[in-house]
């Protein structure tokens, strides 16, 4: 199947009611880097970072892979891009498949104190990237993720 879907690449995709971008732009725009403020966390808070998950490559459930007896409560996650609803629009995936399979534009995980998290913020921010504590994590008989988002609430183990 050479295309599929019922947008051209010149289409436009609303972002709000007045503010629209081609679909061909909005599917090849570029990631950003996040080397950059990774490396300045790192060097002031190494030994106070328990964890980092690249979401891309395993979406919101990679997390899974480097836990046990835990369970991640994802429940002030960013909204979902637009991307992604034009994704889930065209192609009918049920939001729960969307988080297993798409980072749903949250790529970056940190796992830090509490205590932590407003400097790791502050951090970001200073690079232009908007930053924010997206839940918790419980001791549990077995590892599980709980995703609450706009479009419902989802576990995965």
């Amino acid at each position: 199947m050479v295309f599929s879907g019922s947008k051209a690449l010149t289409d436009p995709v609303y972002i709000t009611e007045d503010i629209s971008v081609d679909a061909g732009k909005l599917v090849l725009s570029p990631t950003r880097t996040y080397a950059a403020i990774i490396n300045k966390m790192l060097e002031e808070y190494r030994n106070q970072i328990h964890g980092i998950v690249h979401c891309s490559g395993g979406a919101q459930t990679k997390v899974l892979h480097f836990i046990d007896n835990l369970h991640v409560i994802k429940d002030n996650l960013f909204d979902a891009p637009p991307l992604f609803r034009l994704i889930q629009d065209e192609s009918g995936t049920d939001w729960k498949e969307m988080y297993k399979v798409f980072n749903m534009g949250h790529r970056m995980e940190l796992y830090v104190p509490e205590t932590l998290a407003a400097s790791l913020i502050t951090i970001a921010e200073a690079f232009g990237v908007s930053a924010r504590v997206i839940g918790r994590v419980e001791a549990a008989e077995s590892k599980q993720v709980t995703i609450r988002s706009e479009f419902g609430e989802f576990s995965y183990s």
